[in-house]
């Protein structure tokens, strides 16, 4: 066998130092399991945030133009009232008046303020905060103890704080739901692998240190950086899988080790083995995600962020604490059996020799079926999460679908244009081309009405408006609009559009308006521009990450394994696994085959790609690691590649099964979005473990023969001769 030094020097460090290694991690985990407990409220918002036209509109209206940094809605029902009623509006007064003592509220918006704030027997009150979503958890509850509904009217509270704060409550909620099935569902087939407690009970251990860690690490550098809260079910969901399944291996690996060797010499081998297939399986883990750190929106560096934290602890702890730990029990390993141990392979050997004998037949199937599995993803649509992600009974989520169906979105969201001029905007020519820029855009196709400075000036032209602001009746009159509407060098204009405000056409247009446009600079904001940026920064950004993690990984497994063709098919096979998995959730979810009927979330494609990609090397990583072993000692690819298939069966397909019920546990999760990326890396799991490497695998191993291990200037040995 080949000698890895640095892996065997590393066994040898370990086995040394063991104690010292045990002691440091213990007080590690107790110190970061503090530090843990304090993410949840560290965490803010939805992550879907990013440097762009939208959030420079954002700033100038609350910078200049006193627009509140955000706001609650408070709504108003009744099945018996109309809002004119004396009951009606004693009731939205006294609630109000409550409301105005609020931690952080700068002022209260009543209905009776503006009539587009009632229709029929609904109408809605805000209230406005100079303080982020993440800053209002205290005020959130505050608003919520001071609204209590009445006999005659139903009150109830939503928008953007009061969902985030609801998101972040369902997920520490599914978090500890998914973690009591996925725990106990992981020790069971752990036991079924090993048949002891103290065996099962190990990887268990290892991964839960690594996701403690990994959180507690994450909150201090939340007090840096922006964090959503969606990394509170992400990066336990990898770092259990990932740390148990490199656990799972390493522990295997001691086991057979230690019924040939001494405990010394079975440590520094497993290391130097099983070691080293974890940590190029972590670094390709560590890749895939880190491609996610090019787009430049919050959520995707928070989990691209999270994800690796957890992965080079995970790494980090399995090649120094575990070992230690074993290090220390030696033969216990083995105690508390409580199932009888199997050493027969002679199933997994048949199951092998029956895809070797066949390979052309198997690879046809294997492709064929997923293939067949990918069709659906050409209907693939993306879309925001919004309040739809949370459960359907709360009630945030009730009464922000209540208040977008009651007031129209078309003219809740319409698309914010500042103009920008060279001087003051109500001088010289400025006025005369902001004029013209509303003349213009009530033109378009795609706008219904344009809310301007102009709509309030009762019809005067740009001239006679400029003079009739110089005189002291006028700039009277006047002063309120023009508070509203301008600013030194700004007006603000408002397009209601024609169009779904998140269609393709609303979104090219506010695309294609941006810019410099008759001497005046168009900055644009509103829903339809965030929808916009958020979509082309993905669709800008995801080409370049993956030519960076397919290039990246290639080159790690050609230094791993010393082969050009392994890599390109490993990378190959993933794609087409990743493509049927897509497949399959159009199929769940958005064609409302196993469910009601639901869009998937913008960022579930590219977090499952980035997430499953490097997972599924584990595999690629243990299966080829055991092959190139035996291929090595023997220069026999058919010899090397049914061993190796024989011997890593099992242990294959119990780290899959583990990594699928941990992350398949999520299906029991409220928030979609979740729900989404557990049932969509299980998928992928099942599909790569199933039908990629016990079946596409080991048949174009047998089909390349000798190819397998081939490389331009590779001197070929007398073993590879001899085949």
């Amino acid at each position: 066998m080949k000698n890895w030094s640095l892996f065997q020097g590393i066994g040898k460090f370990v086995y040394t130092y063991r104690k010292l290694i045990i002691a440091v991690w213990i007080l590690m985990a107790a110190a970061f399991s503090v530090l843990a407990l304090k993410l949840p409220d560290s965490l803010s918002g939805s992550g879907f945030e990013m440097e762009g036209s939208f959030k420079q509109v954002e700033n100038i209206m609350q910078e200049d133009f006193d627009q509140p940094k955000s706001s609650v809605m408070v709504l108003f029902q009744s099945d018996t009232l109309s809002p004119d009623d004396s009951r009606y509006k004693n009731t939205v007064e006294s609630t109000l008046k409550k409301l105005r003592t609020v931690n952080h509220a700068v002022s209260v918006t009543s209905p009776y303020s503006s009539e587009k704030m009632i229709k029929g027997s609904t109408s809605y009150a805000t209230v406005n905060f100079d303080r982020n979503f993440g800053e209002l958890k205290n005020s959130i509850e505050q608003i919520r103890s001071k609204t209590s509904s009445t006999k005659d009217v139903k009150i109830g509270i939503t928008g953007g704080p009061v969902i985030a704060e609801d998101m972040n409550a369902a997920s520490q909620k599914d978090l500890a739901r998914a973690e009591a099935i996925g725990l106990p569902a992981a020790l069971i087939i752990l036991l079924l692998a090993f048949g002891g407690l103290v065996a099962a009970g190990l990887p268990i251990l290892i991964g839960l240190v690594s996701v403690v860690c990994a959180m507690g690490v994450l909150y201090l550098v939340g007090q840096e950086l922006n964090l959503t809260i969606f990394i509170l079910n992400v990066v336990p969901m990898i770092g259990l899988a990932l740390g148990i399944d490199f656990a799972l291996l390493l522990v295997n690996r001691f086991r057979e080790e230690l019924e040939k060797h001494s405990v010394q010499k079975a440590v520094i081998i497993s290391v130097q083995t099983a070691g080293r297939s974890i940590a190029f399986s972590g670094l390709c883990v560590f890749l895939g995600l880190s491609g996610m750190l090019l787009i430049q929106i919050d959520i995707f560096r928070s989990v691209a962020l999270g994800g690796m934290v957890v992965v080079i602890i995970s790494v980090i702890n399995a090649l120094t604490f575990l070992p230690a730990v074993l290090s220390v029990i030696g033969p216990r390993i083995n105690s508390l059996m409580i199932l009888k141990r199997n050493r027969e392979r002679s199933g997994w050997k048949t199951f092998a020799s029956f895809v070797m004998k066949r390979p052309g037949i198997m690879l046809t199937a294997s492709i064929a079926i997923l293939i067949i599995l990918l069709l659906p993803v050409r209907h693939l649509e993306l879309s925001i999460p919004e309040a739809e992600s949370l459960p359907p009974d709360y009630e945030s989520r009730i009464m922000f679908e209540k208040f977008e169906d009651t007031f129209g979105k078309k003219d809740l969201y319409p698309v914010t244009i500042v103009a920008k001029s060279d001087g003051d905007i109500l001088t010289g020519q400025n006025l005369d081309r902001a004029e013209q820029l509303v003349e213009r855009l009530k033109k378009e196709k795609v706008v219904d009405r344009v809310d301007s400075l102009f709509a309030h000036t009762g019809g005067m032209p740009s001239d006679q408006l400029k003079s009739f602001i110089k005189t002291k009746e006028g700039k009277s009159r006047l002063q309120p609009v023009l508070d509203h509407y301008t600013n030194d060098n700004l007006t603000v204009i408002q397009a209601y559009l024609t169009v779904g405000v998140t269609s393709d056409k609303a979104k090219q247009w506010v695309k294609d308006w941006e810019g410099k446009n008759n001497g005046l600079d168009l900055t644009l904001g509103g829903s339809t521009k965030f929808n916009q940026e958020i979509f082309d920064e993905i669709l800008d950004k995801t080409p370049e990450g993956l030519v960076i993690v397919l290039l990246s990984t290639f080159i790690i497994l050609l230094l791993a394994f010393k082969s050009l063709f392994i890599p390109l098919k490993a990378i190959v096979m993933n794609i087409l696994s990743l493509s049927a998995t897509f497949g399959l959730l159009v199929w769940i979810f958005q064609s409302g085959n196993l469910m009601d009927p639901v869009s998937i979330g913008l960022m579930i494609p590219v977090f499952t790609f980035g997430i499953v990609f490097g997972l599924s090397m584990d595999y690629e990583v243990f299966l080829i690691s055991r092959i190139q072993e035996v291929y090595e000692n023997t220069g026999d690819n058919d010899k090397a590649t049914l061993d190796g298939l024989t011997s890593t069966s099992k242990i294959i397909t119990s780290a899959a099964a583990i990594m699928i019920v941990i992350t398949g546990s999520f299906v029991t999760t409220d928030v979609m979005p979740v729900k989404q990326i557990g049932i969509a890396i299980a998928l992928a799991i099942f599909i790569d473990a199933t039908l990629v490497r016990m079946i596409l695998v080991p048949s174009l191993m047998r089909l390349m023969g000798k190819w397998n291990w081939w490389l331009p200037f590779k001197k070929n040995t007398a073993k590879d001769h001899a085949q």
